[in-house]
């Protein structure tokens, strides 16, 4: 593992102007063929209207974005209001560096907050950097979803992960 100094990293509020960095980073994992079954960055006005208004959260090193995570509300029931599906993207040149940790604790405290209660997170098997990450920060897998999906006509699994608050819904 990259050791990142951890006074060069802030961790704040995701904004409009940080969005051209987002949607490049979010490029970079789909460039990898593990991150996501999508295969284009949507625009900030549609990124925006699908992700919850809170909880979006951007990881910069020296006013770089480094990486990003955010939020996805998994139901428009209102029985389903206090679950999310996360998003973790690390900058290419950033990855080992434990930045997914900081910013994957900091959308966990912050969902809390926000008075969520379950956090889901669909992973491809294959991706066992973030199987590990999210395991670290308390998602547990509960099931794998078989050829769930096609990437470039290819069937794809993906593990559901979750974690429950001990704070919300206790």
């Amino acid at each position: 593992m990259r050791i990142l100094a951890t006074k060069s990293l802030t961790i704040q509020p995701l904004q409009a102007q940080h969005y051209t960095a987002v949607s490049r980073i979010y490029l970079e994992g789909i460039a990898t063929g593990n991150a996501t079954l999508q295969t284009e960055s949507p625009d900030w006005p549609d990124w925006d209207k699908s992700h919850l208004p809170h909880s979006r959260l951007v990881a910069l090193h020296e006013q770089e974005v480094a990486g990003w995570a955010a939020l996805t509300p998994v139901s428009g029931r209102c029985v389903y209001r206090g679950v999310a599906e996360v998003s973790v993207y690390i900058g290419e040149q950033f990855r080992g560096m434990g930045i997914g940790k900081k910013l994957l604790n900091n959308l966990i405290q912050a969902s809390e907050a926000n008075g969520l209660w379950t956090l889901q997170a669909g992973i491809f098997k294959e991706n066992t950097a973030s199987l590990a990450l999210h395991e670290n920060c308390g998602f547990r897998v509960v099931g794998v979803r078989e050829k769930i999906g096609q990437l470039h006509d290819i069937w794809r699994d993906v593990c559901l992960l979750e974690r429950r608050s001990q704070l919300i819904g206790v």
